[in-house]
């Protein structure tokens, strides 16, 4: 099993949900994050004020998938939040070695 932790722009999410919808991959949980990548933030104007925003509203998905799901996962995730500006964002792979669904008692694949 592997865990994708995405980080993409908020008005994304929905596109993603949908498009692991359609690979048969279920279940994400969701934060607000804030941060910058290379670019480092940008500059914007306030009542004629020029100031530095660093850190940039994103979103962090949480994504368990079965090793034989990984690539397609990330093909389809890169296709859907994909603008082509800087920003779009980071896609993170972890191993996982055990998963357990707290209400059955399922582990490993079948508890994603």
């Amino acid at each position: 099993m592997k865990k994708l932790e995405c980080i993409i722009r908020p008005h994304k999410l929905e596109e993603v949900r949908e498009a692991l919808d359609k690979v048969d991959v279920h279940g994400m949980t969701v934060t607000e994050v804030r941060g910058f990548g290379r670019q480092k933030g940008h500059a914007e104007h306030y009542r004629g004020v020029e100031y530095k925003a660093e850190f940039q509203p994103k979103l962090k998905l949480e994504i368990l998938v079965r090793d034989d799901q990984l690539a397609e996962a990330m093909k389809v995730i890169q296709e859907s939040a994909k603008t082509g500006k800087f920003g779009d964002g980071k896609i993170f792979v972890a191993d996982i070695h055990d998963v357990l669904r707290i209400r059955t008692g399922d582990r490993g694949d079948s508890a994603i």
